[in-house]
């Protein structure tokens, strides 16, 4: 029985051609000489076969992709998803006059902190029941399921705005990290004469029926590494502050959906 012949993926097609296009006219422009161009291609298998291309292009350039569609248009705006993004994370249930609980060892170290937010639409409608999925390092800087001994989905969740899309979350206060620097990553940051540092943040992604999916983070005023954030994805309306409260520290940020085009 003769095979079927794949169907041509025009779209495909048309971005490869650009990427090479581009890529022809990158190398003639950095001029590289053959041991120039072979260290790079060696160095991108290293980058591949230790599994960090992930980190490198969400690091690089994801940000910059997020900027180039976004920065015009109205709304919350993107940030990088990250590399630390696991499937599957627990559903926290709301008790009545209590904020949400993020997932959580009953001796978690770190700072108590509630961080308060309200999602609505453009065109100003609060969003009720949207689904909103958060997670965050450890007061070790870690990741539950990333290089920690922390159970899988510590400090992390999803859970649903309420009828006026409002949410308030107890969690503990974010750190700032160092992304991981051993690898080919961190070889082409000492290159660049680069920090791998990035300011603390929580992430989070909204889901409502009619608008796009917002993955976002939130920044906190202060932070020594705002401006020189390695993976570049502060945005000024992504930025909050503590609030000291003695026992507990206190932030909130409102965020604003697309509607689907």
């Amino acid at each position: 029985m003769q095979q079927q012949a794949a169907k041509k993926n025009e779209r495909v097609e048309e971005v490869f051609n650009l990427f090479i296009k581009h890529m022809q006219n990158f190398l003639q422009e950095a001029n590289l000489n053959h041991e120039e161009y072979t260290n790079f291609v060696n160095w991108a298998d290293r980058l591949g076969r230790a599994g960090e291309l992930p980190l490198y292009a969400d690091v690089f350039l994801e940000s910059h992709v997020l900027k180039a569609m976004y920065s015009d248009l109205p709304g919350t705006q993107p940030s990088l998803l990250g590399p630390y993004f696991i499937e599957g994370s627990p559903l926290i249930e709301r008790e009545p006059g209590k904020p949400l609980e993020l997932t959580q060892r009953p001796d978690e170290p770190g700072e108590l902190f509630y961080f308060k937010g309200n999602v609505s639409s453009v065109d100003g409608h609060p969003l009720a029941n949207t689904r909103v999925e958060m997670w965050q390092n450890d007061a070790s800087g870690k990741y539950s399921a990333f290089d920690s001994d922390a159970p899988r989905f510590n400090l992390r969740g999803h859970f649903y705005t309420d009828e006026n899309g409002d949410f308030e979350v107890k969690t503990i206060v974010p750190l700032p990290y160092s992304i991981p620097d051993q690898g080919p990553t961190g070889e082409f940051l000492d290159y660049m004469d680069q920090h791998p540092m990035r300011p603390a943040h929580l992430h989070l992604m909204f889901e409502a029926d009619g608008h796009e999916t917002l993955i976002t983070q939130v920044f906190f005023e202060g932070d020594e590494w705002l401006e020189t954030d390695v993976a570049d994805g502060v945005r000024d309306d992504l930025m909050t502050k503590f609030e000291d409260k003695g026992t507990h520290k206190e932030a909130s940020l409102n965020f604003v959906m697309r509607r689907d085009q």
